[in-house]
Formats: structure tokens, sequence, C-alpha cells
């Protein structure tokens, strides 16, 4: 063995007893809790679609996907002040036949839809007030997802 070889050969073995000494820390997994209402649905169907890149925010991007009819489901909050607004998105889903869901608080929808900075606790911080949010890809199909389709079949 040359010398470059040797030294190669002490770091891989060096490398092997630091690996077998090394402790595995367990992570725990949130376990699932069972989707009871329609804000829950609209919570954990709207997480999915972030995270699958399937989630549109603002009026300008909302319309585009509207009129596009790429939009899945849209979410429009009732605390918006502005009627033009309101009478903008209302009248696309309409023409479309885009399910449109009310949800009560724009600072909620904001939330939900990832507008805003979790601190090291867990707890959202500074969170931005969303008007109307629309899904365009779900992503995997949940049973919250199952309970949004119910509601919207309902309707």
């Amino acid at each position: 063995m040359g010398k470059s070889e040797r030294s190669l050969h002490q770091l891989f073995i060096t490398m092997s007893d630091v690996d077998a000494t090394e402790q595995v820390e367990q992570v725990q997994v949130e376990a699932e809790e069972p989707v009871v209402d329609l804000n829950g649905a609209i919570k954990k169907v709207l997480k999915h679609a972030l995270i699958n890149d399937g989630l549109v925010r603002g009026l300008h991007e909302v319309a585009k996907v509207l009129s596009a009819k790429k939009a899945h489901v849209c979410f429009l909050a009732e605390s918006c002040s502005e009627p033009a607004y309101k009478k903008l998105v209302q009248g696309l889903c309409r023409e479309h036949s885009i399910p449109l869901i009310d949800v009560p608080d724009s600072k909620q929808l904001g939330e939900w839809a990832g507008l805003c900075k979790i601190d090291k606790d867990g707890m959202p911080r500074k969170v931005v007030g969303a008007s109307c949010v629309a899904v365009t890809d779900y992503g995997e199909e949940t049973d919250a997802y199952t309970f949004l389709q119910n509601h919207i079949a309902s309707m």
C-alpha cells in the first residue's frame, strides 16, 4: 500500500467507527387528527396544496387561474371589505362553474395559505390576510379532501 492509499484507508476506518457510535435521534411524527368540520378540512387541504405547489393567492393570480379554468376550488374571505373584489371572484367562479367557499376571516385564510411566519414555538406570527385563494392541485387525497368534496357536492 502506498502512503496516500494508507491514509485513505485510515480515513474510511475512522469514519465507519464514528458512524457506529453515533446516536440516532428519534423524530416523533404528529398524529393526524380527524377532520370534523369544514374549517379543519379547508386548513388541511390548503396545507397539502401549498406543499404540492398547487395554491394560488391574491386577486390577480386567482383571477388568472379562474379565467383559465385551472382552479378546482376557490376560497373567498367574508371579511373582504371591497365589494368589487368579491363581485369579480364570485362572477368568475359562477361563469366557469368553479366551487366558491366562504371563509369567515381573511387573517385566518392567510394563515392557512402560508402567508405568515412561524416562530420557534410553532405559533404563527406576522399573519398577512388573504381575501381569496384558489387550489389548482390538491396533492394527495386525504380525509380532509374527501370531506371538502362531500361539502362541495352538497352545495
